[in-house]
């Protein structure tokens, strides 16, 4: 059977989430810890060195964790721990980036992520 090589297999929609490709944005999997509900590609997680695993950056969170990544995908880790990609690397808008409830990021958190690899930029 002949196929249409004209017609359109799927969409991608462009959500300003990347600004640039340099540096490249990279991704690793990721555990996130249970508990931590239902993120939004763009959430901003927090390294917990005892155990490896990843918390979403909140201001309860910010005076003994870093920032560290930024979740690549959307992962519902309500009801057990989640595997996901995540961004290690990579030049984001700002403006897009998620934190948990009001929590905005502070100069440590936008500092953490810059030494880690990933740029902000304050993009339209």
């Amino acid at each position: 059977m002949a196929k249409k090589l004209y017609e359109r297999v799927g969409e991608t929609a462009y959500d300003g989430l990347l600004v640039d490709h340099f540096p490249p944005a990279d991704v690793m999997s990721v555990t996130v810890k249970s508990g931590e509900g239902a993120l939004k590609r763009g959430s901003v997680l927090a390294l917990d060195s005892t155990d490896g695993k990843m918390s979403f950056l909140a201001a309860e969170s910010s005076g003994t964790l870093d920032a560290n990544c930024i979740l690549a995908e959307d992962v519902d880790a309500s009801s057990g721990d989640a595997v996901a990609l995540a961004y290690r690397t990579g030049h984001f808008a700002a403006n897009r980036l998620l934190t948990k409830g009001e929590y905005t990021l502070t100069f440590k958190d936008k500092e953490a992520l810059r030494k880690g690899g990933i740029l902000l930029s304050d993009a339209l």
